[in-house]
């Protein structure tokens, strides 16, 4: 069996560091996918040192990661075709996710971008982990995917309680004029 971490989105600046909880299931997994968007190349650094990384870039990292990262990558696990890439789609459904798996000639298609958990079975296994401190409308997250036997399981993984970026920019708000 061959248990791999998934995660997107984890937007990390230099000198912040990643949760805890990802540490922790990342040393565990066999591998560990990253669909783009770490930033900096401190947090690529950061997870790499943690075990078998494999890892696309996305459109908010820095020059340094979009020149060493590739785009799209495909990795065989135990026969099964992973695809991995940052942004599967410009619409809001998972039509385009879909074809791009079939582009990429995939049996999984882990993607990221959208900031939001979806782990969804049609013709393809599509999944979206979320984002580890940026979620949007859920839970920090990442995915765990099992391949036993050439058999896939996946299931999104919360690290922490839902959080809604506007209401961290008002409380922001609320401590600064409580301030004035």
């Amino acid at each position: 069996m061959t248990r791999i971490i998934a995660l997107s989105d984890t937007h990390l600046m230099n000198g912040d560091r990643l949760p805890v909880a990802v540490v922790a299931l990342a040393r565990e997994a066999d591998i560990i996918l990253h669909a783009g968007d770490f930033v900096s190349l401190q947090a690529y650094s950061d997870l790499k040192s943690l075990g078998r990384l494999v890892a696309v870039r996305g459109d908010s990292d820095s020059p340094q990661l979009k020149s060493l990262l590739p785009e799209r990558e495909v990795l065989d696990v135990e026969g099964v075709r992973i695809g991995l890439v940052h942004r599967a789609s410009h619409s809001s459904d998972l039509l385009g996710a879909e074809m791009m798996a079939r582009e990429m000639d995939c049996d999984v298609l882990v993607f990221g971008h959208i900031h939001r958990p979806i782990i969804e079975r049609g013709n393809r296994l599509l999944i979206s982990p979320g984002s580890t401190t940026l979620p949007r409308m859920s839970a920090p997250s990442l995915a765990e995917i099992e391949i036993k036997e050439g058999r896939v399981q996946g299931r999104i993984i919360p690290i922490g309680d839902p959080v809604c970026n506007y209401l961290r920019y008002a409380e922001e708000l609320g401590k600064r004029k409580a301030e004035e």
